[in-house]
This record gives C-alpha cells, sequence and structure tokens, in this order.
C-alpha cells in the first residue's frame, strides 16, 4: 500500500499484527508516507522465517521498517525514533515528564503484559504443546491488561488516552482492542477504553492503519 506518492520509507507488516498496526497509526499520525511490504505470517510456514526477511529483523517478527537507510525493528523504540528524528503532523508524546511518563506506562502494560502472551507464536505453544484453550488464555491475559490500562486511564484520560491530543499510548491501545474484539472480550468492563475508542475511530489516521484496509487482507476479513 502506497500510504501517498513515491518514498523510500518501507513498512514490512502483516495486516493483523498488532505491532505493525502500532506503527502503522504512528507513521500516519506524523504523516509519513511510506510503502506497504506484505509479509505472510502464516503462507508456508510464515515468510517472516525467510533468510531475506531474517536479515531485515534476525527475530523474525513484524513489523521491520526501512527509514531514513536504516532497519528498524520493535514497535516502541521505532515510534520513540520517529518521535525523535521526524517532527511531522503530530507529536507523539506529550511534553509534559509526568505524562509522559503515563504515556509510557499506558504502552508497557500492552507490550510487555498483555500482547507478548496472547501472540501467534504463544498460542500455537500453548495450544500444540500443552492442550491449552487458546481462546480462554488470550481472553483472561487481554482482560487483565485492559483492566490496569483502564485503571490508569481514569488519572489520564481526555477525549483520547492523555488528554486531547492522540499520543503513543493511543497507537498502541486500539491495536490491542482490536485483538480484544477477536478473542470475544466483553468490553463493557472498560467504559473509559470504550469512550476513547469511539473518538479515536473518527481519526482518518486511525482509519487508514486498520487492518481490514491493509492490501493483504483477506477479502472476506
Amino acid at each position: 500500500m502506497e500510504s501517498g506518492g513515491s518514498t523510500e520509507v518501507e513498512l514490512f507488516s502483516y495486516w493483523r499484527s498488532s505491532c505493525s498496526y502500532r506503527v502503522r497509526i504512528a507513521l500516519n499520525l506524523k504523516g509519513i508516507k511510506y510503502e506497504y511490504k506484505a509479509v505472510n505470517l502464516v503462507k508456508d510456514g510464515g515468510e517472516q522465517k525467510s533468510e531475506d526477511y531474517l536479515k531485515k529483523n534476525p527475530q523474525g517478527f513484524v513489523p521491520a521498517l526501512a527509514i531514513d537507510g536504516h532497519t528498524l525493528c520493535e514497535s516502541l523504540p521505532i515510534c520513540e525514533y520517529l518521535e525523535e528524528n521526524h517532527t511531522g503532523d503530530r507529536n507523539l508524546y506529550p511534553t509534559d515528564p509526568f505524562l509522559k511518563y503515563k504515556c509510557r506506562q499506558i504502552c508497557e502494560i500492552i507490550n510487555s503484559g498483555t500482547q507478548p502472551l496472547q501472540n501467534l507464536a504463544v498460542l500455537k505453544k500453548i495450544k500444540v504443546d500443552f492442550g491449552g484453550d487458546m481462546n480462554e488464555w488470550s481472553k483472561f491475559y487481554i482482560t487483565k491488561g485492559l483492566k490496569s490500562v483502564e485503571a490508569v486511564l481514569a488519572d489520564t484520560k481526555g477525549k483520547y488516552c492523555i488528554g486531547d491530543e492522540p499520543t503513543v499510548a493511543d497507537c498502541f491501545l486500539v491495536p490491542q482492542i482490536y485483538n480484544a474484539n477477536r478473542f470475544e472480550v466483553d468490553m463493557t468492563q472498560f467504559p473509559l477504553i470504550n469512550e476513547i475508542h469511539e473518538n479515536l475511530k473518527e481519526l482518518q489516521e486511525f482509519k487508514d492503519a486498520h487492518p481490514d484496509v491493509m492490501p493483504d487482507a483477506p477479502k472476506d476479513s
């Protein structure tokens, strides 16, 4: 997908990868044009395991972002790099030190304490090696993580996660909500998250990053 015009920025992404989804939102908020490079995580055992892709990301994860002559991996440091090196249309972090901390706190609840426990590799391990229920496992840990986010939002929420401007916290929250809905988490227990999500869904930068509009999304997604 061209995010408008010719560009040397390339995003290696999978349509339903929440980590890729975060970076797509961040790039859109910064107004950075990019070329979408699909990496199919399931076809033929996963294109992310190919020799060519492992040169971009030795862990074999998505996303990878080619920008400024570098190839960047891991969604959170990618967002930090974009903030520090590209002024763009919006700031991804608040300027106030305490609010910046709260923004990072929300990101880490999702990035370290929630999403890794329900990613594809973990779920396969749970099912194949331990005979566990992938959906129930995912629902438990997503619910646990979102309860923590909801508690933090009680002190920071405005129209969005941190006041009235979208930040990297929103870039991380929206993909996690997508996963929560995918695993049929009861979202009625998160009124603050739901209100923020409704506001974020109105922003074009978030609409344009949605998994269902990615070029590699199944036509019936």
